[in-house]
């Protein structure tokens, strides 16, 4: 993986939508990602694919919708703060 890339598991992880990387890989394994680029919307459906920067992500966990814009990659886990510098919410 590049500087410019990251595995969805493990970006969905360092972002704090989910509680353990592996729980984050199974629902990216199932297909329940939604990834805008370039204009192109594609589904994820294996935890290695990348994200980059500029991504749209969608998906529902825990009843809700969530739909943002990938805006860093982040080096590791961190603080609440930290992982929402990682992306903007999508207004829609």
């Amino acid at each position: 993986m590049t500087d410019e890339a990251c595995r969805a598991d493990v970006w969905l992880w360092r972002a704090r939508f989910f509680k353990t990387r592996s729980l984050a890989a199974k629902f990216v394994d199932e297909g329940k990602v939604r990834l805008t680029r370039a204009g192109t919307e594609t589904r994820i459906d294996k935890c290695a694919r990348p994200v980059k920067i500029g991504d749209r992500l969608v998906f529902a966990v825990g009843g809700r919708l969530i739909a943002v814009t990938v805006e860093g990659l982040g080096d590791r886990r961190g603080p609440p703060a930290e992982a929402r510098g990682l992306y903007a919410a999508l207004e829609g």
